[in-house]
């Protein structure tokens, strides 16, 4: 039996009590016994009615505490399934009923309500990355899109979930971070070009999208991908404007480079195109000086190549004749022919009938200069041994008029000098020989190089050097004839003196001069004569002694060359001077 609490038998109490003076009022009435049994059944019955009432009015209660226990823990559980929360636990054990019901829902609604709160709290983070996300993918894709955060269902509310939207949402922000750097970079290239090439860069960044050329840039700038396909349109067409305009400029400054030498244009008249020519020189990725390629100064380009083109006109045969002069002075340095078709006379008179035009003349004299100068570099080499050779003709010259200065032992100032130089000159001298076999040789390759012969003067240096080497044998030998013949005469002054004595009387050494012709001292009187073309030794012939002798276009003698070989001076008194003859030799009689 279970134990009564106290109010339980305070009512027991109280009801006995009730009873018994209901008796005692029955049977002070005077109730039968039936009646008091009908009516104490009656009691109870009603009794009966309102425990059976009061248990299931527990019955419905405990049953509903039962369902909203039941309710939270499925709730709970749904929670904890949305928001991944594993470290929440149910708090009642199925099993082991111990507490009341009571107990279990005042345990279990304060999780429901935490998560509860948690969910709204994670709702929130959810809706604000995902409005991010969205509003990023509207600015790439050009279109806005927005997301209503109370509308907002999501199954999965898990931290997991929440990590993968905030991973796509820094992807999107670092893919908007490029593009935004990229749009800005686009837009720096079109300002750059667009200042190149003096054009007004808010009405082209503008046409492309309005926010571009805002004030607020960063905040405002567009970065979808018609933006980004229109800013790279717009750096292609000015681009390609770019090229256009460089090469338009490129060769309109050609044209104006050409007309300044040809007429000679002023340090002036040149500075003020000066901007032209600074930025010729640059290629076209190096322009960056502004307004460089705009309209306006290409314009004032070609404005400049048509007054000047128009005066090239007015003066055209000034300039044939000057240029021809410039390829006559170019020839005349390097030994070149000019090419007689363009001569100044010859160009007077196509000039002035009219059977030619100036301009193609003046083409045809500029493709000569051309041509001449680039001959003239492959002949450098050949040249600057041809130099050499006429230097040590030079010496050779100057040798054997110091030979011929009697008074060149003599003290005096600068003495000590001319010996000096006598004996480079010697050194010099003795190398003309191997000097001419290796011109020739050199000759001859440039010869078979370039399928043409060498021409000096319009003479071939191979035949200048060949009639060099030819003379200079012929006076080798006449020297030696000489030698010989002083010798023989040495043999009969000799002689003479051993027959005749030391002291011939007058009339012997008179008759013996006359007949044999031989002085009285030994020494002969030859015929005198001076050195010419029919002379039968000549003197040797370099390439500028063919210039003065055979150039009939430049109209001057050139002979620079080795003194003239006057083997025998004809001077009043009746003497002989081998000076020319062994003056250039050590130890020669007039060194004694």
């Amino acid at each position: 039996m279970l134990a009564r609490s106290p109010s339980s038998v305070h009512t027991a109490t109280t009801c006995n009590t009730l009873l018994r003076e209901l008796q005692q009022i029955w049977m002070d009435i005077g109730e039968n016994e039936a009646e008091k049994d009908r009516m104490l059944m009656e009691l109870e019955r009603e009794c009966l009615e309102v425990y059976k009432r009061k248990v299931d009015e527990a019955a419905t209660a405990k049953a509903r505490l039962h369902q909203a226990v039941a309710a939270k823990e499925a709730e709970l559980a749904t929670l904890i399934a949305t928001l991944g929360d594993l470290n929440t636990h149910f708090p009642i054990n199925i099993e082991n009923k111990s507490s009341t019901l009571k107990a279990q829902l005042a345990m279990v609604t304060p999780l429901v309500e935490d998560l509860k709160f948690k969910k709204e709290e994670r709702i929130k983070q959810f809706a604000d990355i995902k409005s991010q996300i969205e509003k990023i993918n509207g600015e790439i894709s050009g279109f806005s899109q927005f997301v209503d955060s109370l509308n907002f269902e999501e199954q999965d509310l898990s931290l997991r979930k929440l990590g993968e939207y905030q991973s796509h949402l820094r992807t999107l922000q670092k893919e908007k971070s490029e593009r935004l750097h990229k749009v800005l970079a686009h837009v720096n290239e079109v300002h750059s070009m667009c200042s190149v090439l003096g054009l007004d860069f808010g009405k082209t960044i503008s046409d492309v999208h309005p926010s571009l050329h805002g004030t607020s840039l960063e905040q405002a700038t567009n970065i979808s991908d018609s933006t980004l396909e229109g800013l790279e349109n717009a750096i292609l067409k000015l681009k390609t404007e770019k090229k256009v305009r460089f090469q338009k400029l490129k060769d309109i400054a050609e044209k104006l480079f050409e007309l300044w030498q040809i007429m000679d244009s002023t340090r002036e008249e040149k500075s003020y195109f000066s901007r032209i020519t600074s930025v010729i020189r640059l290629s076209e990725a190096e322009i960056m000086e502004p307004a460089a390629l705009s309209l306006e100064v290409i314009q004032q380009a070609s404005e400049e190549v048509e007054r000047l083109s128009k005066l090239k006109a007015s003066r055209m045969k000034e300039l044939v004749m000057k240029r021809r002069s410039e390829l006559e002075a170019i020839c005349l340095k390097t030994h070149i022919e000019p090419d007689p078709s363009t001569a100044i006379d010859k160009s007077n008179a196509m000039i002035d009938s009219g059977l030619v035009d100036p301009s193609e003349l003046l083409a045809n004299i500029e493709a000569q200069i051309s041509k001449v100068k680039t001959e003239a570099l492959s002949r450098k080499e050949i040249m600057d041994r041809i130099e050499r050779w006429l230097s040590a003709c030079e010496e050779e010259n100057w040798l054997e008029d110091y030979n011929l200065d009697q008074n060149r032992y003599s003290a005096g100032r600068g003495v000590h000098l001319s010996l000096k130089r006598a004996e480079r000159a010697r050194i010099a001298v003795s190398k003309i020989p191997s000097m001419v076999d290796n011109l020739i040789s050199k000759t001859i390759a440039w010869e078979n190089e370039k399928k043409k012969s060498f021409l000096y003067d319009g003479v071939r240096l191979v035949t200048i050097l060949e009639e060099y080497k030819l003379t200079r044998l012929q006076k080798e030998e006449e020297k030696k004839r000489f030698r010989d013949q002083k010798k023989l005469q040495d043999l009969l002054h000799t002689e003479r003196e051993s027959i005749y004595g030391s002291k011939p009387s007058p009339r012997r050494s008179t008759s013996f001069r006359m007949s044999n012709g031989h002085r009285g001292n030994g020494s002969m009187t030859p015929t005198p004569r001076r050195n010419s073309a029919a002379s039968p030794t000549t003197e040797p012939m370099t390439p500028r002694s063919y210039s003065g002798r055979q150039n009939g276009y430049h109209k001057e003698m050139r002979r620079l060359t080795t003194a003239p070989l006057n083997f025998v001076t004809v001077p009043k008194e009746d003497t002989i001077s081998f000076s020319s003859v062994y003056g250039s030799e050590p130890g020669s009689p007039l060194q004694n």
